[in-house]
């Protein structure tokens, strides 16, 4: 808590300085905003874990029985028509779990990136620092995704990244192209030892506001360079707006990495999600969800168990529009494993239930 109050001071204190040297420039060709979300949640498993913690490969709303943060931050935003900087501060269950391995006050850090457009004629910028990953449909910020929860196939993913990419949008925004430089795996600090960099591609196709495609992917090594294991990573997803109140979108996740150092041989796991979104009134959604889990040998969900992580997630969730910067959400979630891995009072369990409420504020 000491390290966050002192990071958001320094943080502050740059928001007050970057105003001040706006306010003595041309205010109509420079932009600085300021932002922010909360997001609190109640879970309840029914597992009733002792610990307090949900399953080990929940890393979002993953406190049981206890009212908590899971997500929340602070954010300045500054453009102009050449250059751009975003810096974000955040805090939440969701920053303890997901950048636990990152030393400091890395783990308050939610985005701190600045770009420069290198075209005068095309959009085509090039930013570094510490991103959103550029892998999945779903991100950390609940609002902005259609189950309260997030699926398998994002927990499981890269939630953010650092390192540099280059980015063009189409003069139609029809099309974006990026390619990146990254550090690694979901990294911000490259592991000891690593001195390897890691790429990734990512191709969006939206035609219009009915259709959305993506393509991204993810190539490197997340290991010391003595210990070099290639991983390759596609992500595809859709999203289909069919009418004005139903929408759908699918995902797949489909990786490889090599079993040893120089192996010609590879581990591949495979992640599917299928999500339905129906509007029953402007205000009111409901959203459900059905996915699996298939990672045999534990690359990337270790269980310890005689089949791997072969896991069915199915959930069904309802959102109310409080107003425009208000969202309340319940969601009911089930887990369904080949083997037994879910703990409760008795010992170990194939299945796992869990309800989970929300309320999220933008401002």
């Amino acid at each position: 808590m000491k390290r966050l109050l002192v990071t958001a001071v320094i943080f502050i204190q740059m928001v007050c300085c970057s105003s001040l040297a706006i306010a003595q420039t041309d205010s109509t060709a420079k932009t600085l905003t300021f932002s922010g979300y909360v997001e609190t949640y109640y879970a309840y498993d029914f597992s009733a874990p002792a610990s307090h913690n949900r399953p080990f490969f929940i890393y979002s709303y993953n406190r049981h029985n206890e009212f908590n943060l899971n997500f929340g931050f602070i954010k300045a935003a500054y453009t102009t028509q050449k250059t751009r900087a975003n810096l974000a501060l955040m805090a939440g269950t969701y920053a303890n779990a997901n950048l636990a391995a990152e030393p400091g006050v890395l783990q308050n850090i939610f985005e701190a990136n600045a770009g420069v457009k290198i075209s005068r004629t095309h959009q085509i910028w090039v930013d570094a620092g510490i991103f959103s990953s550029h892998i999945g449909f779903e991100s950390a910020i609940g609002k902005d995704c259609w189950s309260l929860t997030r699926s398998m196939i994002a927990e499981s993913s890269p939630y953010y990244e650092s390192g540099v990419k280059i980015g063009y949008t189409t003069d139609n925004q029809k099309w974006f192209f990026s390619a990146l430089v990254l550090n690694g795996w979901q990294r911000i600090q490259r592991p000891e030892g690593n001195q390897t960099p890691a790429f990734g591609h990512q191709i969006t196709f939206k035609p219009n506001q009915r259709l959305t495609l993506n393509s991204s992917s993810f190539i490197g090594n997340d290991l010391r360079d003595e210990d070099r294991r290639m991983r390759l990573f596609h992500n595809f997803y859709g999203i289909f707006q069919l009418n004005s109140k139903i929408g759908l979108t699918y995902g797949l996740d489909a990786g490889a990495q090599q079993q040893g150092f120089q192996s010609e041989e590879y581990d591949v796991w495979v992640n599917q999600v299928l999500m339905l979104r129906l509007s029953a009134t402007d205000r009111l959604f409901v959203n459900l969800r059905a996915e699996y889990y298939d990672d045999p040998q534990g690359i990337i969900i270790y269980s310890g168990t005689p089949n791997g992580f072969k896991t069915f997630g199915y959930s069904v969730n309802f959102d109310y529009q409080i107003h425009e910067q208000a969202l309340w959400r319940l969601e009911a979630r089930s887990f369904n494993s080949r083997d037994e891995l879910f703990q409760n009072s008795e010992g170990l369990s194939k299945t796992n239930f869990c309800i989970t409420s929300a309320l999220a504020i933008s401002f």
